[in-house]
């Protein structure tokens, strides 16, 4: 698909600034004639993002996703700043690690707002933005996990199966309503970052493959894709005007699983990160 447009001279907020994916968005962005307002809680990290920038024009805000007045006022500061605002990608997220009947309620909700009520938040913030200019983009972080169930991620799965749906319900209604607005919904698969690292664990499956399934090595140790790939993915989609992005060959497989195996992919994506393999050896030998 030819370009659309190209995201030089446009003005882009990118939350999750600090690390990662955000943080490579942020210089690519920058690098390819952007203007960026970033913001994240990490202070620490969203200066090292800024020094990373240097001169190149962007802004910071050190900010909660979840104060909903703090990230309204953050993306309507950064359209007065820039004189507009061309796109927002929602990247910010996190993580718990625990069976659905040993989470607490405070921290699934914690999940849900960080990495689903913070998005619509986010989207609804800065679509009257968006909606007067003559090519714009809502960005939405998913994940694989928003495309497969996986064990101990209740919450996580629970909010990113929430951002698919949230994005392809406003896709539908953009190119109906307001055509110019392009909704991009990513999927990444296992990237070089510390999310995983970064995650709550409160308890393990202790179901025979607890190696697999709670150690947030194992998902990321098969990951090829770097921060900066992933990047490079999502700015390439955004361009070409794509709807849906999927980053790295792991994404592209469970894609193809899923698909393909819409009731039983579990026993085959399993089996590849280890999780079935190890519950199914241990089964053997109980018997």
């Amino acid at each position: 698909m030819p370009k659309i447009n190209a995201v030089a001279g446009r003005t882009i907020a990118v939350t999750g600034a600090g690390s990662g994916i955000g943080r490579a968005l942020a210089v690519l962005l920058a690098k390819k004639g952007a203007r960026v307002a970033l913001a994240d809680r990490d202070e620490a990290g969203l200066a090292e993002t800024s020094r990373l920038l240097g001169n190149y024009p962007h802004s910071t805000q050190v900010l909660d996703v979840t104060d909903s007045g703090a990230l309204e006022g953050w993306i309507d500061g950064a359209a007065q700043e820039f004189g507009g605002l061309d796109g927002i990608i929602n990247n910010a997220g996190l993580s718990v690690i625990a069976p659905f009947e040993h989470c607490p309620a405070e921290d699934f909700d914690r999940v849900m707002d960080v990495n689903f009520n913070a998005v619509a938040r986010g989207c609804r913030a800065a679509l009257p933005h968006l909606i007067g200019r003559d090519h714009a983009w809502i960005v939405n972080i998913s994940s694989v996990f928003g495309m497969m169930g996986y064990p101990t991620q209740s919450a996580y799965n629970a909010s990113k199966y929430a951002v698919r749906g949230l994005s392809e319900a406003l896709h539908l209604e953009m190119q109906a309503m307001h055509p110019n607005v392009q909704v991009v919904r990513v999927h990444p698969g296992g990237i070089k970052t510390r999310v995983a690292h970064n995650a709550k664990f409160l308890r393990g499956m202790e179901t025979g493959s607890e190696e697999a399934l709670n150690d947030p090595d194992n998902f990321v140790a098969r990951a090829k894709t770097t921060p900066e790939d992933a990047a490079e993915t999502i700015v390439r989609g955004m361009e070409r005007g794509d709807h849906r992005v999927l980053i790295g060959p792991d994404a592209k497989m469970i894609d193809y699983l899923t698909r393909l195996f819409p009731v039983s992919y579990w026993s085959r994506i399993g089996a590849f990160l280890g999780g079935a393999k190890q519950a199914e050896e241990k089964r053997k030998a109980a018997s």
